[in-house]
């Protein structure tokens, strides 16, 4: 995919003259200022404008004063200064990498900076507010490290935003992880997650400001330098600019920003993504504004305007009351999503079909001794799910309980540990064939229920039920996870298949689309009570913890379904596999088949989140696994897979309940920590696998 930040085109409507930009540049100024002076008047407490004017001029009465002093001028502060932040850090990442998709969100930078935090946070220090950006700052360029040394900042690659991105949902993982393990700790830490920028007075700002002044002064200081990189990389050394030098700097520097915007707010989404996107058809039209030292600003003040527009308008549609429960960030999450759903459409994806996978094709009995193999190992991470936890058991204790002459406390385990051991194994059986099945349709190595924002969809649509509607029965949450699921698959694949399903598009809309998911849940956590809160996030992190048989039962139909279509339509599945004309010569229907198994792909998806909440990258490690292992037939693949997402689900959960018993992790936890760097190996895979073909 050609994802490239190019210079403006400029033509004979093209504004020239300095007067233009500085007109351009003062109504932007003034719209800015508009929405700061609305999002003051703006709150519970009734003070209005005239109110606000008063305290402004020292009229008005103590407590009026108090609420506009100590709360809503430094909210409109922290606004200004975190969405100019935020702007500028994405402007100066998508110049240097003249990649319009890069920003502090896509590229692991905001939540580098909130694990950082995280863990400061648990360890109980206390350190001053400008300490603690130290720290943020630290995570945020060490996640920016790790991104780039896998994907570099070549021009026109997406593939930096899907290594972001893929490293965003594993470090967001072990944050989340956190969250769990240290309750009482991390208490607030959610809600500020979401990024907020409620202030109790002015000290943060007065604190961060300068921080973010001289992360843009240094940006300023190489803009020259950044400007020629627009040239190309060989221009560039011919004029003399150290082009890596160049890019590191401005990496540190924008790291430098998100980290005072991250500490002083939280992570406020997509902000430093959109700014700069709003800020490049004006500068189209008023040429100073190409440069950067001249794009910087106004992607600064566009950064702000976004940030308070987002809380104007949260506050305008949701009573006050409500409102101030919300974050900010769950707005721009919302807008951010749509936007890059957008601009994935808007991309020319020239990466439509992936290279052929190098893979040997093992004999009958290669595949037989590997089935046997997968067999014994799952018949053992059975066997030490049921016997191993907080308590652990003898097989003669299974054997009593199964007899029903157990004594009541071991029956108490074994009825609760049971359901728990094989709602993993189902569920994770069911994502290991959904993502085959997704795989096989779209040709796509990168495709994954949780990746494409199917199993957000899930989760949004279970969430929902959990969250408003008490005792909700497991078909009940299965349906709404199913709902969820269809409504989001229509969105994702009815979108990226304009084209073919490209490559890079179909994983860019579906990352989009779960964000929209991931912003939606949080919405509806945080303005739900505590109990649902805990309950919802404890099941969004993976966790099996207080399934029943009768959670089972669904995703148990939706699997026998599942492998039923796979193996009496295995013919089906490698033609779809193939290509697109293949199909068509040997008499099959392609666009019903693709429907098909994508249908039956939902329905696994949807009931595996509804019976052990989500997990992520089991369809996207157990497919590839198991190809490698038996060969591209799906005659061998789905059993294969099958039986792979099982052990890895389970193992997950084992693992996450028993290594820090009686504490717990969440199998989705479990299973980022392996699927994370698993992707991020496939993005590097794919890469060198397209410079052989190429």
């Amino acid at each position: 995919m050609t994802v490239t930040a190019t210079a403006p085109v400029t033509g004979p409507a093209a504004t020239t003259s300095r007067t233009g930009a500085a007109a351009a540049s003062a109504a932007l100024v003034l719209l800015v200022a508009a929405l700061a002076v609305v999002d003051i008047t703006q709150g519970t407490a009734s003070v209005g404008p005239a109110e606000v004017a008063k305290a402004l001029t020292g009229r008005a009465d103590p407590a009026d004063a108090s609420v506009v002093i100590a709360s809503r001028l430094p909210r409109a502060a922290a606004g200004l200064l975190v969405g100019a932040a935020l702007g500028i850090a994405g402007a100066a990442l998508q110049a240097v990498s003249r990649n319009v998709l890069a920003a502090p969100d896509t590229l692991a930078v905001n939540a580098g900076s909130y694990l950082a935090l995280g863990v400061l946070t648990v360890t109980g220090a206390s350190l001053p507010l400008l300490a603690s950006s130290g720290v943020a700052f630290v995570g945020a360029l060490a996640a920016a490290a790790v991104v780039l040394a896998l994907s570099g900042l070549g021009a026109g690659t997406v593939r930096l935003v899907l290594a972001g991105s893929a490293l965003t949902l594993g470090l967001s993982s072990l944050t989340e992880g956190l969250l769990l393990l240290f309750p009482e700790r991390t208490n607030g830490l959610y809600q500020w997650s979401q990024g907020s920028i409620s202030q109790n007075g002015f000290d943060g700002i007065a604190q961060m400001a300068p921080v973010a002044l001289v992360g843009l002064a240094g940006l300023l200081l190489v803009a020259r330098r950044v400007d020629a990189l627009a040239l190309g990389d060989e221009a560039a050394r011919g004029l003399g600019v150290p082009v890596r030098g160049t890019r590191i700097t401005v990496v540190v520097l924008a790291a430098l920003l998100s980290a005072a915007a991250v500490t002083l707010a939280g992570p406020i989404g997509f902000v430093g993504l959109c700014a700069p996107a709003l800020v490049r058809p004006l500068a189209r039209r008023v040429r100073p504004f190409v440069r950067v030292r001249a794009f910087l600003p106004l992607a600064g003040l566009t950064g702000a305007g976004l940030v308070l527009g987002s809380d104007v308008l949260l506050r305008a549609l949701v009573p006050a009351g409500t409102a101030v429960a919300v974050p900010t960030g769950v707005v721009t999450g919302i807008l951010g999503a749509v936007f890059l759903v957008g601009m994935a459409l808007r991309v020319r994806d020239t990466a439509a079909a992936s290279p052929p996978e190098r893979l040997r094709i093992p004999s009958r009995t290669g595949f037989l001794v590997t089935v046997a193999v997968l067999v014994a190992a799952l018949v053992g991470v059975t066997l030490a799910g049921v016997l191993l936890g907080d308590t652990t058991l003898l097989l003669g204790d299974v054997a009593n309980w199964a007899q029903g002459r157990a004594a009541r406390p071991l029956s108490f385990v074994l009825d609760t540990r049971v359901p728990r051991v094989l709602a993993a194994l189902l569920a994770g059986a069911a994502l290991a064939l959904s993502g085959t099945l997704v795989q096989a349709v779209t040709r796509n190595p990168l495709a994954e229920p949780g990746i494409l924002g199917v199993s957000g969809g899930a989760a949004l649509g279970a969430v929902l039920l959990v969250t408003t509607v008490s005792g909700a029965g497991s078909w009940g949450v299965a349906g709404a996870a199913f709902a969820g699921a269809a409504v989001t698959a229509v969105l994702v694949f009815g979108l990226a298949a304009r084209g073919g399903f490209g490559h890079h598009r179909l994983v860019l809309v579906g990352v989009g689309v779960s964000a929209a998911t991931t912003a939606l849940i949080s919405l509806l956590i945080v303005l739900t009570d505590p109990f649902n809160a805990t309950k919802a996030l404890t099941w969004l992190s993976g966790s099996t913890y207080g399934r029943t048989l009768p959670d089972a039962l669904p995703v148990a139909g939706a699997l026998l379904l599942g492998v039923a279509v796979s193996v009496l339509r295995r013919t089906e599945l490698d033609l779809v596999s193939l290509d697109d004309d293949t199909p068509g010569l040997l008499g099959l229907r392609l666009p019903p088949a693709r429907l098909g198994f994508l249908a039956v792909s939902v329905l696994l998806s949807a009931t595996a989140v509804a019976a052990a909440g989500t997990i992520g990258f089991v369809g996207l490690v157990a497919p590839h696994a198991a190809r490698a292992l038996v060969g591209r037939r799906h005659v061998r693949v789905v059993p294969v897979a099958v039986l792979l997402g099982a052990v890895l689900v389970c193992t997950a959960d084992i693992v996450g309940r028993t290594v820090i018993a009686p504490a717990q992790l969440g199998a989705g936890l479990m299973t980022a920590v392996i699927g994370t760097p698993y992707f991020l190996y496939l993005l590097v895979r794919t890469r060198r696998l397209r410079g052989v073909a190429g």
